[in-house]
């Protein structure tokens, strides 16, 4: 029951009947003041139109005596004779003002307050000298429409329930299919997957059922994507962890020849290599998707950075036979993190000679361009294909495709590359390179 109370559809409703209620108690109180000023103003007219058929007739004193007689002493005639005496049962309710008026020849048409009692007065002039009065208390007329008051409450208090009633109406449409969502997003958050998203409602709603439905989607790609992911990097580490194990046995059990020692040795050393290239890639991932991961901006100048890289690799790229140099004209200024981009274009470089064979060129190419400053890394490798390029930066996807055609590393390190030139807020994009290999451009905003 608590939980009804603190719900939407319960607060939805009490919202609109509180609405409702402000409503129907303003309407009420301008409506009955309206039919109030509009009893008033019919009791003017007709005392207006009696007045003037009055002070019109020929003996106005035995048509007054016949009002008299007909309203008695609560009756509402009265006469002001020419030396100012007020006269009939409706004495009272004419002020000395409205006397005075009437006695000068001029008509009254107005509301005063006369001995504390709001009155409506109308008065006529005649030919006899003085006037003709009638006067009628307010309070009686706006008695007189008190049944008409009584029926708009009783209209008010029907058109409330209604409100009320359409509210209920209303917070049910809107909170039931939030109460379905609600429930979709639950079974989401613990985990399952393909999950039906009723929609219905207003269009708002509906718009988020099918976002909803959407991000289902996308966490059974992304969740596919991670346990592919973890089952290639098992996979590729466990080959290393096996000769490592394997290597320990027979070294503990003493089968390895001496003279083999030294064999096993580099062998073992290789292999934790390869383990720790995976490890410093996953670890370079985490600090990349890290909220707190630290760029320090300053002015840098690519065009000297270039041949800065290649010859911080001529310790690879000579010995393999590859034609590595940097092309790089003018300053090329932007603002970035030099190590970081250092960083990057280190990892490019590397992911490159795997792919290029001896005799190839490798490029390091930069040039300028409206806004932007354009780093280019072009091998002389085998190339990527169309569809190879809409999905190289994918986590082992290129390591998965060419595993068995091509020297490749963790999968990782174009990934990396990706998340890298984001956080520089670069661009990088894959490509063909005219040396007829693949070509990987990062684009910077130029200083």
């Amino acid at each position: 029951m608590r939980a009804w109370f603190g719900s939407l559809h319960f607060r939805v409703t009490l919202v609109m009947a509180a609405v409702a209620a402000a409503a129907t108690l303003i309407a009420g109180l301008v409506g009955a003041q309206l039919i109030r000023s509009a009893a008033v103003d019919q009791a003017r007219s007709s005392l207006a139109r009696e007045a003037t058929a009055l002070s019109a007739s020929g003996n106005v004193t035995d048509l007054a005596s016949l009002r008299e007689l007909a309203f008695g002493e609560a009756g509402r005639i009265a006469l002001v004779q020419p030396d100012g005496t007020v006269t009939g049962a409706g004495r009272h309710l004419v002020s000395a003002d409205a006397a005075a008026k009437v006695r000068a020849g001029r008509s009254v048409s107005q509301t005063e307050t006369v001995t504390g009692i709001p009155v409506v007065v109308e008065a006529r002039p005649i030919a006899a000298g003085g006037g003709l009065v009638l006067a009628e208390p307010v309070s009686a007329v706006t008695q007189a429409a008190g049944p008409l008051v009584a029926r708009l409450a009783w209209a008010l208090v029907v058109g409330f329930v209604c409100a009320v009633l359409g509210g209920a109406l209303v917070a049910r449409w809107v909170a039931t299919p939030l109460t379905r969502l609600a429930s979709a997003a639950r079974r989401l958050a613990g985990g399952e997957r393909g999950v039906t998203v009723d929609g219905g409602g207003p269009a708002e709603i509906s718009q988020v059922s099918r976002a909803l439905g959407a991000l289902d989607s996308s966490l059974t790609a992304s969740e596919a994507r991670q346990r592919e992911f973890l089952l290639s990097v098992s996979h590729e580490m466990r080959t290393p962890l096996t000769a490592l194990q394997g290597y320990a046995e027979a070294l503990a059990d003493g089968v390895i020849p001496a003279e083999d020692v030294p064999r096993v040795g580099r062998t073992l050393s290789a292999e934790t290599e390869r383990l720790d290239h995976f490890v410093r890639d996953l670890l370079e991932l985490a600090r990349l998707e890290a909220d707190d991961f630290r760029i320090d901006v300053h002015e840098v100048d690519a065009a000297e950075l270039l041949p800065s890289v290649v010859e911080a690799w001529r310790g690879v790229w000579e010995p393999a036979g590859i034609a590595m140099r940097a092309e790089a004209t003018g300053p090329l200024l932007v603002a970035t993190d030099a190590r970081r981009l250092r960083q990057l274009l280190d990892g490019l470089v590397e992911n490159a000679l795997r792919a290029t064979p001896p005799g190839a060129p490798l490029v390091l190419a930069g040039h300028p361009e409206p806004g932007a400053v354009v780093l280019e890394v072009r091998d002389g490798g085998p190339g990527l294909g169309e569809e190879d390029l809409a999905r190289a930066f994918d986590r082992g996807a290129l390591r998965d495709r060419y595993a068995g055609e091509r020297r490749v590393g963790t999968g990782l390190g174009l990934s990396i590359a990706s998340r890298l030139a984001s956080r520089l807020g670069a661009e990088l994009a894959a490509g063909h390179a005219p040396e007829g290999g693949a070509a990987f451009a990062l684009r910077l905003p130029a200083l």
